[in-house]
């Protein structure tokens, strides 16, 4: 599993201490940027992030709100995109809704508070059971 990176300028800074943990923690990662804090549209980091997921690979955008990210991001099939704010909505995006990219708002919540969030999302798995049949019923219904 590969835990993918990627921020806006809003979300640099936060996400500088994303990958720092996820090392840490002896995660493989891939930073797909911004690399600093010159503005950048942040469609283009979750178009970016999108095309590599697969299959158990997860990843990580963050943006000022997190709130542009998780709209970019679950414009894509198969991508399950959760803004989370706390520890508790990672644990139940993963565990109720199989989350497999985690979404933060760097203007919204501290270093602290991410990393309690990153904690919960690394950890937690699907519960699948009456989860799974929701998530298909999302999979099965396109416009």
């Amino acid at each position: 599993m590969v835990y993918y990176l990627a921020a806006d300028h809003a979300g640099f800074m936060l996400k500088e201490f994303v990958l720092d943990w996820l090392l840490r923690h002896g995660f493989e990662t891939k930073d797909l940027g911004t690399h600093n804090t010159q503005r950048v549209d942040y469609p283009l980091y979750a178009q970016k992030l999108i095309a590599l997921i697969k299959n158990e690979d997860r990843g990580v955008l963050i943006c000022g709100s997190g709130i542009g990210m998780s709209i970019a991001a679950n414009r894509f099939m198969h991508i399950r995109a959760a803004l989370c704010h706390d520890a508790y909505t990672a644990e139940l995006a993963r565990k109720h809704n199989n989350a497999n990219v985690l979404c933060m708002g760097a203007r919204i919540i501290g270093i602290g508070v991410a990393e309690s969030i990153l904690e919960a999302f690394a950890k937690t798995h699907f519960e699948s059971g009456r989860h799974a049949a929701r998530l298909q019923q999302i999979e099965d219904y396109r416009l």
